[in-house]
C-alpha cells in the first residue's frame, strides 16, 4: 500500500511551559506566583501550545515528504504470502466409488486455551478414486516380462523378481484408473523371509509413470520388512500419475523397483515371493493454504469519471494464485477487468485496474492532461451507475501459518467418509505484510536497482522480492567449468519438529519458489549473463562427545546439549548471532568445545570429536579437528551422539 503519512494533529506542549517558567525564575525573580490562576501562566500556556504544534509540524515535514516521494516512486508495501501444505486425508474405509474433496474444504489446527486454531482450506478439488488390483506383471532388469496374473489367482507362490535379484527388476501393479494425489494400500501375503535385506531399509523404489518417465513416490508404514512377509504398504501416489502400456495393456501402472543398493545396505540374496496382492485406495492428499475464497465480494458503483478508487472490505489480497478480476455489470452480463502493473502500456479501450494488495483498494485508469490542453486517457472508465464487483479472491496469509508437522488434525468441513486428517510435513512459505521501517529501508536500494541485477547484491535483493517466504539468499560466482555463469542458492524457512532439529527434506526449497526467483532474475540479468538458482550444499557434522555432570538428572543435561548443539550448528539460527551458519565457514573444534562447556550444570568435556558427514547418505568421515564448508554450503547438524555421565562432588561417578 502506499506509506502513511505521519498525523501531524499530534499535540504536546508541557515541556515547552516547564522550559519557559524556568526561564522566567531566571529574568524575572520577582514572580513568584506560578499557579495556573496566574493570567502570565496562561499566556505562558498559549504560546507554549501554538509553538508546540508549529515545531512538531516542522519537524514532521522531511518524513513527510520522505513518505510522499516513495508513493510517487510506486514503493508500495509487500502484502503478506500464505503457508501452504500437503494434508493427507484419510477414509474411514475404501469406498466404492469416487469421493470428491471440493475446494475450500477446511482443516485446522487443534484450538487450545493459549493458542487460536489455525484455519487452511484446500486450494483445488481432490477426486479420491477407489483402485484394484486387475494384473501383476514381473519384468527383469533385461527387459523380459512375465504375466502373474494367473498363477497369483490360482494361490502360487510368484516370484517377485529373478532368482537372484538384481537392480532394475520391477513388479507391477495394473490399476483400472489412474489415482494421482491418492493413497494406496498394498497388501502383500508372504511365505518367504530372510531374503538378506534390511527390513527397515530395503533396496526398494515404488514409482508411477508420468507420461515421460517414471517418478518416486513417497512410502509410509511397510510391514512387509521389504517384501519379506505378510503385510502392507502404504504409497502416497504423485500428482503427475498418467496411464501408460505395459504388457499390451493399458492402465495406471504402480511398480516396485530394486534399486542399486547403498554402501553397506544389505541386498537380495534371493527373491522374495507373492502368494496374494491387493491395492485399493484409502485416502487422497491435498495442498491447503492458510487463506480463505471470499466470493461476490461488492466494490460498489461507477460514477463514470476516471481514477475511481474502490477498496476491499476484507484486506488483504494474495496474490500467490492468479490475480483477482474485477467485474462490472453491462447489460444483462459483467465484463472483465484485468489486472495490471501500471497503465503505462493501456490505451483509452483496455479494461484495466491496478490492485494495491495490502489495502485492498483497486484504482481505476486515470485521465491526465496534455501541455495541448486535452485529455488523455489510460484506460477504459466504467459507465456511471454500473456496479462492480470481484468474484472471488483469496484473502489472509502471515507466518502464523507455519506450523509443524502433525499439527493440521482437525476437519473443519463435514465431508463424507473421511475420517481423520493430518500433515507429513510442516506448512511453510507463510509471510507477515511488510512493514513501513522496512519499506523505507529498502527504497534506497529500490532505487539503486533500476531494474537491472549487475552486482551480487542485485540478484540477492530481486531474488528476496521473487520469494519473500526464503530464509536465506545468497550470491556466489561460479567456478571452474561455470565460470562467468552467476548462481543464486535459496535457501527455505522451515518450522522444525522439535526445538531446533531440522530434518534434510526441509531445508530443499520447493520447485515454485526457485521458478519465480528464476523468472525475475532472467527478466533483469544482463544480456550474456547465465543465471542458475538452486539451493545451496549442505555439509553435515556429526558431534560426538563424552561429559560429566553434577546434575541429578544426565539425560536433562544431555537433552540440554543436543539442543545447544541444534541450535549452534543450524543453516537458519545458527551462528554465533543467530541469523544462521555463514556460507562457507568452517566449524572448529575450538567452539563445539564452547558451547558444550557453556551448556548449565556440564562440568567436564572428556572427550570431543567432530566427524564431516554425508547429511543424504549418512556415511561420516574421518575425525577432524576442522570440518571444512565449501563456498557455497551451509551447515548441517547430522546424528550427534552425546554421552553424560554424573560425577559426584568427590569426583567418583
Amino acid at each position: 500500500m502506499a506509506l502513511p503519512s505521519p498525523n501531524l494533529d499530534d499535540r504536546r506542549f508541557q515541556q515547552l511551559v516547564d522550559e519557559a517558567k524556568r526561564y522566567v525564575q531566571q529574568r524575572a525573580p520577582e514572580w513568584t506566583d506560578h499557579n495556573v490562576s496566574d493570567p502570565g501562566v496562561t499566556l505562558i500556556e498559549t504560546f507554549a501550545y501554538l509553538v508546540d504544534q508549529l515545531l512538531y509540524r516542522l519537524n514532521r515535514v522531511p518524513e513527510k515528504n520522505y513518505a510522499a516521494f516513495l508513493d510517487l516512486l510506486g514503493i508500495r508495501l509487500f502484502p503478506p504470502a500464505a503457508a501452504r501444505a500437503e494434508v493427507d486425508f484419510w477414509l474411514s474405509a475404501p469406498q466404492p466409488e469416487t469421493v470428491l474433496l471440493r475446494a475450500g474444504t477446511e482443516v485446522s489446527t487443534l484450538r487450545t486455551e493459549t493458542d487460536e486454531a489455525v484455519v487452511f482450506g484446500t486450494a483445488e478439488d481432490l477426486p479420491i478414486v477407489p483402485s484394484t488390483l486387475e494384473r501383476l506383471v514381473t519384468v527383469h532388469a533385461s527387459g523380459e516380462q512375465s504375466d502373474a496374473t494367473a498363477r497369483l489367482a490360482d494361490g502360487v507362490d510368484v516370484p517377485c523378481f529373478q532368482a537372484r535379484p538384481a537392480a532394475g527388476d520391477a513388479m507391477l501393479f495394473a490399476l483400472p484408473a489412474v489415482v494421482p494425489r491418492c493413497i494406496l494400500v498394498v497388501r502383500l501375503d508372504s511365505r518367504v523371509e530372510g531374503v538378506g535385506v534390511d527390513p527397515r531399509q530395503p533396496p526398494l523404489a515404488w514409482e508411477v509413470w508420468d507420461g515421460a518417465r517414471w517418478i518416486a513416490c513417497e512410502t509410509g508404514s511397510d510391514t512387509t520388512g521389504g517384501l519379506n512377509r505378510p503385510g502392507e504398504v502404504v504409497v502416497f501416489v504423485p500428482a503427475g500419475h498418467t496411464a501408460s502400456v505395459v504388457a499390451g495393456r493399458r492402465a495406471g501402472w504402480l511398480r516396485c523397483r530394486v534399486t542399486e543398493p547403498q554402501p553397506g545396505q544389505p541386498f537380495y540374496s534371493e527373491s522374495p515371493t507373492v502368494r496374494r496382492a491387493e491395492v485399493f485406495t484409502v485416502g487422497g492428499t491435498a495442498t491447503v493454504a492458510h487463506a480463505q475464497t471470499v466470493t461476490d465480494a461488492p466494490l460498489g458503483s461507477s460514477e463514470g469519471v476516471a481514477g475511481q478508487r474502490f477498496r476491499l472490505a476484507r484486506p488483504p489480497v494474495l496474490l500467490d494464485g492468479e490475480p483477482p478480476v474485477v467485474e462490472v455489470a453491462a447489460g444483462d452480463g459483467w465484463q472483465p477487468w484485468t489486472v495490471v502493473d501500471h497503465f503505462g502500456d493501456s490505451s483509452p479501450a483496455d479494461r484495466h485496474v491496478v490492485l494495491d494488495a495490502t489495502t485492498g483498494e483497486f484504482l481505476f485508469p486515470p485521465a491526465v492532461r496534455e501541455p495541448d490542453g486535452s485529455l488523455r486517457a489510460f484506460g477504459a472508465v466504467p459507465p456511471k451507475g454500473a456496479r462492480l464487483r470481484v468474484p472471488h479472491y483469496r484473502t489472509g496469509g502471515g507466518i502464523a501459518g507455519n506450523v509443524a508437522r502433525g499439527t493440521i488434525t482437525v476437519l473443519r468441513s463435514s465431508v463424507p467418509y473421511i475420517a481423520r486428517v493430518d500433515n507429513r510435513e510442516a506448512a511453510r512459505g507463510g509471510v507477515d505484510g511488510e512493514t513501513v521501517e522496512n519499506a523505507k529501508q529498502r527504497a534506497p536500494h529500490q532505487l539503486r536497482l533500476q531494474e537491472r541485477a549487475v552486482t551480487a547484491g542485485d540478484f540477492e535483493l530481486i531474488a528476496r522480492q521473487a520469494a519473500p517466504s526464503a530464509a536465506r539468499i545468497s550470491c556466489v560466482p561460479g567456478g571452474g567449468q561455470d565460470a562467468g555463469t552467476v548462481r543464486v542458492l535459496v535457501v527455505p524457512d522451515a518450522v522444525a519438529d522439535e526445538g531446533d532439529r531440522l530434518r534434510f527434506e526441509q531445508l530443499i526449497p520447493d520447485g515454485q519458489v526457485l521458478a519465480a526467483v528464476a523468472t525475475a532474475l532472467d527478466e533483469r540479468r544482463l544480456i550474456g549473463t547465465r543465471v542458475v538458482v538452486q539451493p545451496p550444499a549442505y555439509q553435515g557434522v556429526t558431534v560426538v562427545a563424552r561429559l560429566t555432570t553434577g546434575a541429578a538428572d544426565p539425560d536433562r543435561v544431555r537433552e540440554a546439549v543436543l539442543a545447544e548443539l541444534y541450535r549452534y550448528l543450524n543453516p537458519l539460527r545458527g551462528g554465533a548471532d543467530g541469523t544462521g551458519w555463514p556460507f562457507g565457514r568452517a566449524v572448529q573444534y575450538g567452539e563445539v568445545f564452547a558451547v558444550l562447556q557453556r551448556v548449565a550444570a556440564v562440568t567436564g568435556v572428556e572427550d570431543l570429536r567432530l566427524f564431516p558427514a554425508d547429511p543424504i547418505t549418512g556415511r561420516r568421515g574421518a575425525p577432524a579437528e576442522r570440518v571444512e564448508v565449501p563456498p557455497d554450503a551451509l551447515v548441517f547438524s547430522h546424528q550427534h551422539q552425546i554421552v553424560v555421565t554424573a560425577v559426584a562432588e568427590d569426583g567418583v561417578s
